[in-house]
């Protein structure tokens, strides 16, 4: 039987798609974690203890582990294990990206630079400390422009300036969240960087692809409806297919190729953030990783395989390449946080789940704990599934749904 370890910084909304999808494959899953209560909550699933905060270590607990028992795999779910996975698999002699352009893609200021040198359209950037003087960084801006961490994901601390004032702001905001403890642990000597870069107006898509040897796999191109203009820039709706010309989502395509060949990515799954204007397409983000959250749902591939087994696939060296999704439009709304507060209930889920097209609605969030709004928080209360006819059916279902589920905040305090 296969083993793959699959790594998990905490109890992730990916773990039980990737042992299901395993269990379905007929392999074994081995979870790999530095959080004690991930491997509590994922028995009776074989788990190892990993200090994930510690690439190398990690990577050498990882080969210590395979002496005795033999993997054939090593699974990311988020960025930082993207690291972790490549310089276990490079040990191990498994197929792999190089350590470093999975470090590259971790890191949005290294992504920046390595993708102006190859001339991939991406925007103009410099970096700031957090020891700078805002205030002076700020008379030297051509506006708009956004401010971001070079490491956090899902939107976490990207706010957009449109004057002076406004960048001092954001530059505040944002500092404070990279002075949080956990903030400080992850990020380390990251945590005290803040990327300024110019705004790139336009559509925005998300590109979800696998490297196969260094060549890329378009598995799904999501439209995402909602403008994306700031000051946050909180996610909502994605469906595919995409309605961009077709051209156009070609262009796409080999922008993102462009920019994994510019890291050294090869091997794998990648997920690209790109705007689409008059002057062509843009490349905002590109992770050495899949699709965050439970957004993965929407997604089927040949006879009804997930994209966890996909990518599982790949990893165990089966044959994709021919694999196609599902043609049926399909779509996924995160829902995002209205206000912070601590969440009390939730109404209306049975009104939106009788709505033509929608699948499934899941709350991730939890009855009685506090929730985070960008651009401090980094989560969602849920999610929406649907499929049907058109995009703009898929479209119009996601956005009923939501409109009949209610949630009950308190305020904080």
């Amino acid at each position: 039987m296969s083993r793959v370890l699959l790594l998990l910084p905490t109890t992730t909304y990916r773990a039980h798609d990737f042992i299901q999808a395993a269990t379905r494959l007929g392999a074994e899953t081995v979870v790999g974690s530095d959080q004690k209560q991930a491997l509590q909550d994922l028995q009776p699933t074989r788990g190892v203890t990993l200090d994930l905060r510690d690439q190398e270590k990690a990577a050498g607990q990882i080969a210590a582990f395979a002496a005795g028992h033999p993997l054939n795999a090593v699974i990311p779910t988020d960025d930082d294990t993207a690291v972790v996975a490549a310089a276990a698999s490079a040990r191990l002699g498994l197929p792999h990206n190089p350590p470093a352009a999975a470090r590259a893609a971790q890191r949005k200021d290294e992504l920046r630079r390595l993708l102006h040198a190859a001339g991939v359209p991406t925007p103009r950037h410099t970096v700031l400390s957090v020891d700078d003087e805002p205030a002076a960084a700020a008379r030297q801006q051509d506006y708009p422009v956004v401010l971001k961490p070079t490491f956090l994901a899902a939107s976490r601390g990207v706010i957009r300036a449109d004057d002076p004032a406004g960048f001092v702001a954001a530059f505040r905001r944002i500092e404070a969240i990279l002075r949080q403890a956990d903030v400080q642990e992850r990020g380390r000597d990251a945590a005290r960087l803040i990327l300024v870069e110019e705004f790139v107006p336009g559509v925005e898509v998300a590109l979800e692809g696998l490297l196969l040897a260094g060549r890329l796999k378009v598995l799904a191109l999501f439209d995402k409806p909602d403008p994306l203009d700031g000051p946050f820039f909180e996610e909502t709706i994605y469906v595919t297919p995409s309605r961009l010309d077709v051209p156009v989502q070609d262009a796409i395509a080999a922008i993102t190729a462009d920019a994994a060949r510019a890291l050294g990515l090869r091997e794998g799954p990648v997920h690209a953030e790109l705007r689409v204007n008059d002057r062509g397409a843009w490349l905002i983000e590109l992770a050495a990783r899949s699709i965050g959250g439970l957004c993965s749902r929407v997604l089927r591939f040949g006879t009804g395989l997930s994209l966890e087994e996909v990518i599982l696939m790949h990893a165990l060296g089966r044959d994709v390449k021919d694999l196609r999704r599902e043609p049926r439009p399909a779509g996924v709304m995160m829902i995002p946080i209205p206000r912070g507060g601590i969440l009390r209930g939730v109404t209306g889920l049975a009104a939106a789940r009788r709505v033509e097209g929608v699948d499934d609605i899941t709350v991730s969030a939890t009855i009685g704990k506090p929730l985070v709004p960008l651009p401090e928080g980094s989560s969602y209360l849920g999610f929406i599934f649907a499929r049907g006819d058109s995009t703009d059916l898929v479209e119009a279902a996601l956005r009923e749904a939501h409109r009949r589920v209610r949630f009950d905040i308190e305020p904080a305090g």
